[in-house]
């Protein structure tokens, strides 16, 4: 360990594929010896890792590395270090915009965060560890012939919760959709072995990790590039069979792209007890004129067919789904079209992007014809539009829910407080349709002291906006028995 680094503060931005990235690193550093501090004001060290998606999360990432900067010029840390996606879009660029870094590591490189503490010698004093891709990068270690995955994330310090994880079981993305960064960032698609991702969810499973959440660009085309023909259903089943040895828990399936989902795929979360009735799946718009021009290699109606199947054949299943507004070339009838198919699938949850001009991509230069752009005012405006149509649909299943009576099984996140009188405590909690950061909640108030990680059979009593509210049933049926006088 170099003398003079001891205490490390470190920053994790973006995406739960980067915040895996964060955790592996930190259990390297810990390894190693160093101390990780939460108060960077005692921190001998930085690290940042960056987000370099989009134009925004380049300025984000810039803007804390620069914080960290400062703190050394003011002589409260020795070494501030870049890491991440926006160090390997930009790497040229990083000492332009920020000029005190002292040490880069890209994204296939994390594994070298320990030699970015030690001290630079004389003849380079930035050094940085950036390979240009993945094959390169596993050369480098030895590896002349990597299949798929080659990188370790099974030992990690977990940055989420005890009972929840991310479970990455792809990287790189082969789709080229023409606005996306990532095949230029991360790479091509590089699926894991499963026999990985299976001991590592055991790990996750003995530590305590009740939900394990699938994560990868494209997580529907798992295998076909390592030569696994199970697929998505094979790892989906074996995942199952370990959450079942482990005595339970949930499976949560993230960033499905739809051009590959297939009608086994949707059998398989059906089936498996374990899968739950989940499924994220960006669509990004609904109209062909706009999914050819981003190439999503899917048509709408295709859509439509798929997110009826998945209606149809997985009971009680939540879907979640992202759009992309403003889209060069987009027209008024395109958005009203993709505000009515919003009105038409009433997803239980949906996000919207603007679109956000990115050089490198396919549609990078497209906002260069002014008969093709769309004005910033008229993006905000339907980005507004959009949201506005969801928050309708989402406040009236939250409200039908209460209606409704339904009981859920509830897992419980956090202790947010008491109710004004004191008679309650409140939690923070998630039904089997409820992702965890990105979705809505549900609010369980009970009478006794909750855990996190517990699940709790629960009846919706009420809804707030996206929220619904909850009581155990345990506790409302003991209500109901009380004596009348």
């Amino acid at each position: 360990m170099a003398s003079s680094i001891h205490n490390i503060g470190f920053v994790s931005l973006g995406c739960p594929k980067n915040l895996v990235d964060s955790e592996q690193m930190l259990a390297t550093l810990m390894d190693a010896g160093y101390d990780i501090v939460p108060d960077h004001d005692d921190a001998d060290a930085i690290i940042i890792n960056t987000c370099g998606f989009l134009e925004a999360s380049k300025e984000e990432s810039v803007e804390v590395i620069n914080e960290a900067i400062a703190m050394k010029e003011h002589g409260k840390v020795k070494r501030v270090v870049a890491a991440g996606c926006l160090v390997q879009r930009h790497r040229a660029k990083m000492l332009d915009w920020c000029p005190g870094i002292d040490a880069m590591i890209g994204v296939f490189d994390r594994d070298h965060i320990v030699d970015a503490m030690e001290e630079a010698p004389e003849k380079e004093q930035r050094p940085n560890w950036i390979a240009a891709n993945a094959l390169l990068a596993a050369r480098a270690r030895g590896i002349d012939e990597p299949v798929g995955y080659f990188e370790d994330d099974s030992n990690r310090i977990q940055l989420t919760p005890r009972h929840w994880a991310y479970l990455r079981i792809s990287e790189g993305c082969n789709q080229n959709c023409s606005f996306c960064t990532i095949p230029s960032i991360r790479g091509k698609m590089r699926s894991k072995p499963v026999e990985h991702i299976v001991q590592e969810a055991k790990q996750l499973l003995a530590s305590g990790v009740f939900e394990l959440n699938l994560i990868g660009q494209d997580t529907t085309s798992f295998g076909y590039d390592i030569d696994y023909p199970e697929g998505l259903v094979g790892l989906l089943t074996e995942l199952n069979e370990a959450v079942k040895e482990a005595g339970g828990g949930w499976i949560r399936l993230m960033y499905a792209y739809p051009t590959y989902f297939t009608d086994e795929m949707i059998e398989a979360m059906a089936r498996l007890p374990h899968v739950v009735p989940y499924i994220d799946i960006p669509l990004q718009h609904a109209t062909d004129g706009m999914l050819d021009a981003m190439r999503r290699n899917v048509k709408a109606d295709a859509q439509s067919t798929l997110l009826k199947k998945l209606r149809e054949m997985i009971p009680g299943v939540a879907i979640r789904t992202t759009f992309i507004t403003g889209f060069p070339g987009e027209t008024e009838e395109d958005h009203q079209a993709l505000n009515s198919y919003i009105q038409e699938h009433q997803f239980e949850a949906m996000g919207v992007f603007q679109y956000s001009k990115e050089k490198g991509t396919v549609a990078g230069t497209l906002e260069d014809d002014d008969t093709l752009r769309v004005p910033d005012e008229v993006k905000h405006a339907r980005e507004e539009e959009l949201m506005l149509t969801q928050q309708a649909i989402a406040f009236d299943k939250a409200a039908q829910a209460a209606a409704n009576n339904e009981e859920h099984q509830i897992l419980i996140d956090a202790f947010i407080g008491e109710t004004a009188e004191g008679e309650l405590m409140l939690y923070k909690g998630r039904t089997k349709q409820q992702a965890p950061d990105i979705d809505a909640c549900t609010i369980v108030m009970s009478e006794v002291e909750l855990s996190p990680g517990a699940v709790i059979p629960c009846r919706i009593t009420d809804s707030d906006g996206y929220d619904m509210i909850a009581r155990p049933i345990e506790e409302l049926e003991q209500v109901i028995s009380l004596p009348l006088r």
